[in-house]
């Protein structure tokens, strides 16, 4: 393959909004250069190691990962807390504790119902799972053929883009969770977030506070 082919695929993956698949960047190339270019899903492959293997010796900050069956420029590891700081400010992004536990039992015993889904947190999902779908985390994947049929739900590829994870498979093992959760920088990013999830529940009684005193007064 051409040479000249790391350098258009290194700008494909970089300005590309979302991970890109190897098959669209060969689409990409082909549409432009023609159907008889030689390109192969295992020439991506190895032209992503080699940008990496530059990118490491230069001591670039980022690298190319592979997320959601395709790939994309992400910050080095190292560099997590700092991004994960102005991230986790984003409120948007954020799931509550409730939120998380309905997706990882969406995750790890996929495609799954809400009556299970259910019976595992012993509490309604509705709402839960009314979140996460408008959310894109998970979709609907037709239905059990169980009594009354009901809607199976499974994972999506944004799940994995926010989970920064290439498959499903790539999902830790229940054993490698409970190491995670008891990572100093793990339980370090909890407290951060614990903290600005209480300052944003006081930011918003205040502003409560704020307009019942406003229309108090235009009431006199």
């Amino acid at each position: 393959m051409d040479n000249i082919y790391k350098s258009i695929i290194e700008a494909l993956i970089f300005s590309s909004d979302e991970p890109i698949p190897a098959q669209e960047i060969i689409r990409a190339i082909k549409e432009i250069d023609g159907e008889d270019v030689a390109i192969t899903p295992k020439n991506i492959e190895d032209t992503v190691d080699q940008l990496n293997e530059e990118f490491a010796n230069d001591e670039k900050s980022f690298s190319i990962i592979r997320v959601a069956n395709g790939f994309a420029f992400a910050t080095k590891q190292e560099y997590a807390k700092y991004v994960g700081f102005l991230s986790s400010v984003k409120s948007h992004r954020r799931l509550s504790h409730a939120a998380l536990e309905t997706l990882s039992i969406i995750a790890y015993k996929q495609p799954i119902t809400k009556p299970e889904i259910e019976a595992i947190r012993g509490v309604n999902s509705d709402y839960m799972l009314t979140t996460l779908l408008e959310k894109r985390l998970i979709t609907i994947k037709g239905r059990a053929e169980t009594v009354g049929r009901p809607l199976l739900y499974v994972t999506t590829d944004e799940f994995l883009k926010y989970f920064g994870l290439y498959k499903i498979t790539d999902l830790p093992k229940p054993r490698e969770v409970e190491e995670i959760m008891q990572d100093a920088d793990f339980l370090e990013q909890k407290r951060q977030i614990m903290m600005n999830q209480m300052d944003e529940v006081i930011e918003n009684e205040i502003e409560n506070n704020e307009s019942s005193s406003d229309e108090n007064d235009q009431d006199q």
